[in-house]
């Protein structure tokens, strides 16, 4: 009954930025945590970020002060803006919603030249 949708991903030379969505679609009664994780070639998916319902948020180092996730509770939207990225931030990167379990969603590609 919970269905993610993710938009935003692309290619952007380093240095640059971009903006992730991810938002809910179909019946739901309550998003209690919101994250992004990512998946690069012949690695396992790593949490980049999350944001629970009172709105804490927690980041990986590697992307700490480079990244901020947000949400929009009324929209069931969660955002990503990524700046200064770099190109060990190339990977597929996915969204998940938790309420009562998980959601995932279909992932975007996120590509970032050297």
């Amino acid at each position: 009954q919970l269905q993610p949708v993710e938009s935003g991903g692309g290619l952007v030379q380093a240095g640059g930025s971009l903006r992730l969505s991810c938002a809910a679609s179909g019946s739901i009664f309550s998003i209690n945590v919101m994250g992004w994780y990512r998946q690069a070639p012949g690695k396992q998916r790593e949490l980049v970020a999350n944001i629970i319902s009172g709105g804490s948020t927690n980041y990986a180092d590697s992307v700490k002060g480079r990244f901020t996730i947000s949400r929009d509770n009324a929209k069931n939207t969660m955002y990503l803006q990524m700046n200064s990225l770099k190109p060990e931030d190339t990977a597929v990167y996915y969204c998940l919603l938790v309420a009562g379990r998980g959601y995932w969603g279909q992932g975007t590609q996120v590509t970032v030249s050297s």
